[in-house]
């Protein structure tokens, strides 16, 4: 069994949504996501992620309930500032909530939260959250000044979105990698300076986690969709094993 050292262990936060995206299109149980999550933390993660959307296309509340009594790691529930999600939150009471922009178009979510824009509107979910002891995330760019309103805010957590970075990867934009990575990492630093822990996840891949998984502010990084999607090739034990064999050998460089 792997025995980290906290000092430099990078926590992977496995996300499970898609695993219900399935299970969905046919209807029924299966696959279970409350099965994917538990194969995850067999196989190296040491936090699950799940979001509940206003229109459950994926994770339902079922699943929220579920996974708070039987996994035994972390629960991170995604949502919006939304009452309806609010209450579920504090019913179920997760390790911690992040909060994500949602817009019932999109495919996935697109952006960071406009921490700016909407600290009116955000301040009373975060202090209800962290009332009931559950940690609170803002899902936020890579932006100085999203991480100057989220610490204001009261976060104990910035989740850095990698969105934009692994689109430059994907399109072979050399010069754009090396900016995003720079932006990312020059997010970080700010943002461990303020005081708050950092994550950061979107789009991360084997290609693309090694140089987001070297900086050493990063403590946990989410990943989801790749994985679920490389578990249909090879299984979900293998595809998280090398994901953590990857993200460990970045950390020790």
């Amino acid at each position: 069994m792997r025995t980290p050292d906290d000092a430099r262990h990078l926590r992977l936060g496995v996300n499970i949504d898609h695993v219900a995206t399935v299970r969905n299109a046919r209807g029924g149980r299966h696959p279970d996501p409350v099965r994917a999550a538990q194969l995850a933390i067999e196989a190296g993660a040491d936090g699950i992620t799940a979001h509940l959307r206003e229109d459950r296309r994926h994770i339902r509340d079922d699943d929220i309930r579920r996974l708070k009594a039987e996994i035994t790691r972390p629960l991170n529930f995604e949502m919006a500032a939304t009452e309806e999600m609010a209450r579920i939150a504090l019913a179920t009471l997760p390790n911690a909530c992040c909060l994500v922009p949602e817009k019932r178009e999109e495919r996935t979510t697109e952006g960071g939260l406009d921490v700016v824009g909407q600290a009116a509107a955000l301040t009373p979910y975060i202090a209800r959250l962290k009332d009931r002891g559950i940690r609170v995330s803002l899902f936020i760019e890579p932006d100085e000044a999203a991480i100057a309103a989220s610490a204001r805010l009261g976060a104990d957590i910035v989740e850095l979105h990698t969105g934009t970075y692994c689109e430059r990867a994907l399109d072979c934009d050399h010069a754009g990698v090396k900016r995003e990575v720079e932006r990312i990492g020059r997010a970080a630093a700010v943002a461990a300076k303020a005081g708050l822990e950092v994550h950061a996840g979107h789009g991360l891949t084997y290609l693309t986690v090694g140089p987001v998984a070297c900086m050493p502010e990063v403590v946990e990084l989410n990943i989801g969709h790749f994985l679920v999607g490389e578990a249909i090739f090879g299984g979900l034990r293998a595809a998280i094993a090398e994901m953590r064999r990857l993200m460990d050998e970045a950390r020790r460089a």
